[in-house]
């Protein structure tokens, strides 16, 4: 049986949910898609199922069609691609997206850089403040107290807008010498951990994901910042290999519909706590000067800085977004805007 990951006919032979099967070795070894050889490119796993470290492509340099479409392969296989020793400049970063698929605005209320607008630039030095803060659980002395969930930092990218970002780059632009690390976990393996009961109930769920932040400065483009809210299904079914993912991010998910508010908050607490407790299906990233880690926000969610208290040098980072499609679920459930428009292609 042959099923399709992007523009390529794959073999069978591997794992994922709705695709069954993928010969990526056969890939691994050879690298030839759209019949160019492209077996300079090696990737070395940094687990058995999430992260791969690559090498053999400078990614500052025009990529070619085969190349693209290799790089896309492994990053729908591996989730999450790190690239050791790539300078590069901001235009270079914003080419390289457009070629994976189209540059978003940096951010949907965020603005990126004035010279570069699909490029946000994050430094840990006007963050400490606020991570000082959430680790020691400050806030109005009237509100009520709030369990705190492990690792609220967990999240996927965007998914207060209806159709979160496919791809996220992120480039090392100041790193210190040690620290500033960032994690990741498979989503996919997150769900296929449940029960099959469990796996069952959660495939008819959907969630509401939202963001507001009234003091944003108005956008570049004049669009506006927000309130965003958006409605996805809980089990996200890829769109490249047919895989089931959980959709859950401690930061932006709000509610589960449908549910009474102490059903919804155990359920996401059991869920979350899981997301952060499983070893077993992160990666780390060890960040050095001009890496560049690019990850499938369709399958991982990710933390970081995560030890960003640790250690007093600054870290700067640069971030651009691949343009996404609408989330589905397993049955057949299609995202949908609730407040605030899609995140759109700049080009």
């Amino acid at each position: 049986m042959a099923c399709r990951v992007g523009t390529l006919s794959l073999v069978e032979g591997s794992t994922g949910r709705g695709c069954p099967g993928v010969g990526w070795s056969t890939f691994d070894r050879t690298g030839t898609p759209l019949g160019v050889l492209v077996s300079e490119m090696t990737f070395r796993p940094l687990t058995p199922i999430t992260g791969a470290e690559v090498e053999g492509v400078d990614l500052a340099a025009e990529l070619s069609p085969a190349v693209v479409a290799r790089l896309r392969e492994a990053l729908v296989r591996h989730k999450v691609l790190v690239f050791r020793n790539q300078p590069m400049s901001d235009a270079q970063q914003v080419e390289l997206t457009n070629a994976l698929g189209g540059a978003t605005a940096a951010h949907p209320i965020v603005n990126g850089l004035s010279e570069a607008p699909a490029v946000l630039r994050t430094a840990l030095s006007e963050e400490r403040r606020a991570l000082a803060e959430a680790e020691a659980g400050l806030s109005h002395p009237l509100k009520g107290s709030t369990p705190r969930r492990l690792r609220t930092e967990w999240h996927v990218d965007s998914t207060f807008v209806v159709n979160p970002n496919a791809i996220t780059i992120l480039r090392g632009v100041e790193i210190p010498p040690v620290g500033g690390d960032t994690l990741f976990a498979n989503l996919e393996a997150l769900y296929e951990g449940l029960s099959s009961s469990l796996r069952g109930y959660v495939d008819t769920l959907q969630a509401i994901h939202s963001r507001h932040a009234p003091t944003a400065a108005p956008r570049f483009d004049g669009k506006p910042a927000g309130p965003f809210a958006a409605v996805h299904p809980l089990v996200r079914v890829h769109p490249e290999t047919g895989a089931r993912s959980l959709l859950v991010s401690a930061v932006f998910l709000q509610a589960i519909r449908g549910l009474k508010p102490r059903e919804s908050a155990a359920l996401l607490d059991f869920l979350l706590d899981e997301l952060a407790g499983r070893d077993e299906i992160h990666a780390r990233v060890r960040w050095e000067q001009d890496t560049l880690v690019m990850w499938d926000n369709r399958a991982v969610a990710h933390a970081g800085p995560v030890d960003g208290l640790m250690f007093q040098e600054e870290r700067i980072v640069h971030r651009t977004t691949v343009v996404g499609d609408v989330p589905r679920g397993p049955d057949g459930f299609v995202s949908r805007a609730l407040m605030g428009g899609r995140s759109e292609a700049l080009a």
